[in-house]
């Protein structure tokens, strides 16, 4: 067993809730029910013995008028996992915030430090134990898609950096907020690891390839004060780490993401050791999948990358299979196949796949800290 979780395998449930480029909000933990089903979703999970869960807050449901807080989406999701026994790291904030809400203001950090201070009371006021937060799911990828491309919310683009350096102040308040009501807080950040190729013998993108990888780390530096130290960061907000790793994670600069076979790949070992040796914080693979028929064999994958981390010196404290729940797609609401669980709209009814659940108990079996 981790140390740091209650299991080392972990279920995250996919809880988007920006809106798309069209205007449409999504709200994925509605669209799968797992708002009304958590508890059965946790118990489910704890046959599998997956006792640690990634999941998420909807900050747009909670607070539809300033500093006045509806807590009937959390409550229930809450209790359940009191009830079940079931360790949540919760997302704060997890691409979307309440529409009122200017994110380019200085009123966004306030708010957004207010919520997160009364989310930590509550949890507080609920249960003794200590909690786990995730102020702002992916700060780099957020800003890329929001300020940079405009792909979802806010829209922007050209914006990124401003982007990123706002929601690192707003989640230093919102770690602050959390401190306040509750010190023993556990603080998990969570980013995309990446890795760029340069297009071969062109000397601007070997330039890009590198800028490209060595912006994966802003956040973290931001957030630690090493980097832009007059954003208010210190190496005390450094907690936790996540690295969220797919299959798309690497590519070659200017073109399309390489396969994981591929030998010209990073290996997974060394990009977790990288993180570690960098920072020195406990970390954890905080999400990773992928869809239909290569869910057994990238699992495997996966696992057998932690493992040679782990015998290299890197102290991985878990793998979380993200989305463990299938769910309709961002853009098309297509029914992805990537989840260790998949459900039926219509019926709500849950089932699991077999082969990556089969999968999953091999793993459980060849890696000692999960016995």
């Amino acid at each position: 067993m981790s140390s740091l979780f209650r299991s080392f395998f972990q279920g995250g449930f996919e809880c988007s809730t920006h809106r798309r480029k069209d205007g449409v909000r999504l709200d994925v933990i509605h669209a799968t029910s797992h708002d009304v089903l958590a508890g059965e979703d946790y118990k489910l999970l704890a046959t599998l013995n997956i006792r640690t869960v990634r999941d998420g807050l909807r900050w747009h449901l909670i607070e539809q008028n300033p500093g006045k807080y509806d807590w009937s989406s959390f409550l229930p999701m809450l209790r359940a996992a009191r009830k079940t026994n079931t360790q949540i790291v919760w997302d704060l904030f997890h691409y979307g915030w309440p529409d009122w809400i200017d994110i380019w203001s200085a009123e966004f950090i306030e708010r957004y430090a207010a919520f997160a201070k009364a989310v930590a009371q509550l949890v507080h006021d609920e249960s003794d134990d200590v909690p786990f937060y995730v102020p702002i799911n992916e700060i780099s990828f957020t800003a890329w898609a929001g300020g940079e491309f405009a792909v979802f919310n806010p829209g922007a683009r050209g914006r990124g950096d401003s982007l990123k350096r706002q929601l690192v102040r707003a989640a230093i308040a919102g770690i602050e907020g959390i401190w306040n009501v509750n010190p023993a807080a556990r603080i998990a950040h969570i980013e995309p690891a990446i890795n760029v190729l340069p297009a071969s013998g062109f000397k601007e993108s070997q330039i890009k390839a590198l800028e490209y990888n060595n912006s994966q780390f802003a956040a973290w530096d931001m957030l630690s004060g090493t980097l832009e130290p007059e954003l208010g960061g210190s190496n005390r907000y450094l907690d936790i780490l996540g690295v969220n790793y797919y299959c798309h994670n690497q590519w070659i600069e200017g073109n399309g993401p390489i396969d994981f076979r591929d030998p010209r790949a990073k290996p997974l070992r060394k990009i977790l050791t990288d993180n570690y040796d960098r920072y020195g914080r406990p970390l954890f693979l905080a999400e990773t999948g992928i869809e239909a028929a290569l869910r057994p064999e990238w699992l495997r994958f996966i696992c057998k990358e932690v493992r040679e981390a782990i015998l290299d010196g890197c102290p991985v404290e878990g793998i979380c299979l993200y989305p463990i729940l299938n769910h309709p797609g961002w853009d098309d609401d297509r029914h992805c196949p990537n989840g260790l669980i998949d459900y039926s709209p219509a019926t709500k009814d849950r089932w699991l796949y077999g082969p990556l659940a089969e999968e999953l108990s091999v793993q459980q079996a060849c890696l000692p800290m999960c016995k």
